[in-house]
């Protein structure tokens, strides 16, 4: 609903549009921000996608030396722990760093974050034990939270709201690029300079990342009256983590421990409503309800979770329903996922350059979720029937479709919280889409396996023997097993078109709808 003709409460404004949006969608803060010296692009940008750059390889990156990993300490079934320790660290620090970022200032914990991801890189090359490495890999997680919150927050504290568009669409492709960068280059230092290299590769782009940054202008420390959250913080902690080790635990239904599982989902019934009431009595809150609760923000909010639970729900499951379906190997299925991500950074560079020339914002991830879900469904229809080069157009299109969001969720996000919650405002961003890729990926996942579970042939077993060896043996694979498995990815590609259909309502409802 445009700004320049009704606002929330049902109350019309006959006002100039930016007067209508200062009305409707008052920031938190002020709307001016402050005097500080902007940057040049060239400064600017470098500073910035390097971070960001880092934080997000060190997700994927690891993935491919797994195997390695594992021939070396023998602990195969623990492997699960290194990724999920980085994750739930990762989520955990966002919204601490940006507390952090609004009042002590964004470069210097740039910096220290920088520092973080330096030092764990080093401990993690050198672990002798998976469990040491998973504790490696949890600091390291911490580190790279604040690397992906104050990278964002940045950019709203140099850049003025009409030109945040153009640097918030490539900070999408700088994602995306490293999301599709960081296996292969995994893969490669694995095999030929061993698995401690994945992580020893960090030191020099950390060097680079903490010598362009300090050539930011930085700003003064906060007065003494700043008091850190502390109780807010192990609050948040142990919702987090209780809740993606649950959903890991959803990945996985043939190994599904009951009683685990009802014991991870009691400590986070327990400890939602402690942080809240918690939040509600802070002086400075690592949450504010009050910034959560803008109309603009928590749907912005809202659409980075189902985005995150849509995006790396395909990007984790569409190479095993190549490689299983259709038979590619490996590095085929990694080739015919190409026009897929590529086509994301692409949406979202046209998106963001769109919404700084027009000043219009929600339009593009309203039609953008409206044809992800059309095209999602219509690939899910047909997926048992498609070749493998109408399945990497189809995901293709609809990848492009899927660019038109987190440019766009950031420019809202950043718009209402104003200059003095940039921190916060970028670190709920973070979350939501952290706690959405994990969701999304215990949805489909928990979907497949169940159709599986339910088919008349060992359909479950099969596929997990075909996914522990060597992919030589799809051509084994008796046809009504495989028509089976290809029905179970299709209720899984069904799912994702429902979480897209979901998003796509809330789009339509954004308050902010220009800048």
């Amino acid at each position: 609903m445009e700004l320049d003709t009704l606002t929330d409460s049902g109350l019309c404004v006959h006002q100039p549009p930016l007067f209508a949006a200062a009305i409707v969608l008052q920031p938190v803060s002020s709307l001016h921000a402050p005097d500080t010296v902007r940057p040049p692009f060239r400064t600017l940008f470098p500073a910035i996608m390097l971070p960001m750059f880092l934080a997000v390889v060190d997700q994927t990156i690891v993935a491919t030396a797994l195997p390695a990993i594992g021939l070396e300490f023998g602990s195969f079934e623990r492997l699960s722990w290194i990724m999920v320790a980085y994750l739930v660290a990762l989520t955990i620090s966002a919204p601490i760093f940006g507390v952090l970022g609004d009042n002590f200032g964004r470069r210097r914990l740039l910096l220290v974050a920088l520092g973080l991801v330096a030092f764990f890189s080093v401990t993690c090359a050198f672990a002798t034990s998976v469990e040491m490495l998973a504790v490696g890999r949890f600091a390291q997680g911490l580190g790279a939270g604040g690397l992906m919150t104050l990278s964002q927050a940045l950019i709203g504290e140099a850049v003025p709201p009409r030109d945040r568009g153009y640097f918030q669409s490539y900070t999408a492709s700088v994602a995306v690029t490293a999301n599709s960068f960081g296996p292969v280059l995994g893969g490669i230092l694995a095999e030929h300079l061993g698995w401690q290299s994945v992580f020893l590769v960090n030191l020099p782009i950390a060097a680079a990342a903490a010598a362009l940054v300090w050539r930011l202008p930085g700003r003064s420390a906060v007065g003494e009256d700043f008091r850190f959250d502390y109780p807010g913080v192990l609050l948040f902690a142990l919702l987090i983590s209780s809740s993606l080790l649950a959903m890991e635990q959803l990945q996985d239904p043939a190994n599904l421990s009951w009683p685990l599982l009802a014991s991870l989902l009691g400590l986070a019934a327990i400890a939602l409503p402690a942080l809240i009431w918690r939040e509600r009595r802070a002086i400075l809150p690592l949450l504010p309800l009050s910034l959560l609760g803008h109309p603009a923000i928590w749907r912005s909010d809202t659409l980075a979770f189902l985005h995150g639970a849509c995006m790396v729900s395909l990007v984790t499951f569409v190479p095993i329903y190549l490689c299983v379906v259709h038979g590619v190997t490996p590095a085929q299925a990694g080739l015919l996922m190409l026009p897929m991500t590529a086509s994301i950074g692409i949406g979202s560079i046209l998106t963001g350059r769109l919404a700084s020339k027009t000043g219009r914002t929600a339009i593009f991830p309203s039609i953008g979720l409206s044809a992800v879900s059309l095209c999602m469904f219509a690939f899910a229809w047909h997926s048992p029937y498609l070749s493998v080069a109408m399945a990497s157009v189809a995901l293709g299109v609809t990848s492009f479709f899927m660019g038109s969001v987190m440019a766009v969720v950031q420019i809202t996000v950043q718009w209402a919280a104003g200059p003095h919650h940039l921190g916060r405002a970028a670190a709920s961003v973070q979350l939501a889409r952290s706690l959405g890729a994990a969701f999304g990926t215990a949805l489909v996942g928990t979907l497949i396996f169940m159709v599986l579970n339910l088919s008349e042939n060992d359909v479950g077993l099969t596929l997990s023997d075909i996914l522990s060896r060597d992919t030589g043996a799809l051509g084994a694979m008796a046809p009504a097993i495989r028509e089976d498995i290809a029905a179970a990815f299709q209720t899984g590609f069904f799912a994702v078109a429902g979480l897209a259909g979901i998003a796509s309502a809330i789009a339509w409802t954004l308050p902010l709808r220009r800048i």
